[in-house]
């Protein structure tokens, strides 16, 4: 977890709120999504810069934030998350079934 320390400090030097929220992508909890949507609902978290190593958790947290929050539909915010980083067929179905779960 250096990298993560590392990832921390440098955040917070820039007067960025840092928010950690590990999602393990092969069996991604949504708790870690609950959580995320009020992060990136606070007003103090605003803008955003959502980041994970290979992009698809990141992606796919912000395809369920479009579908719940900005209202797209899930297509929509499934075609922008392909668009930003490559999702797994496990975290596309982890999101849709999220979206589907929590409307």
């Amino acid at each position: 977890e250096q990298g993560v320390a590392e990832e921390e400090a440098a955040i917070k030097s820039t007067g960025i709120t840092y928010v950690h929220l590990p999602l393990n992508g092969a069996a991604p909890d949504p708790k870690v999504a609950d959580l995320f949507l009020v992060a990136v609902a606070d007003a103090k978290n605003q803008p955003a810069y959502v980041h994970c190593g290979g992009g698809g958790r990141a992606a796919a947290m912000w395809m369920i934030k479009r579908a719940m929050r900005d209202g797209w539909s899930t297509e929509r915010a499934a075609e922008e998350a392909q668009a930003i980083a490559p999702l797994s067929p496990g975290l596309k179905d982890f999101a849709t079934k999220y979206i589907a779960g929590h409307r």
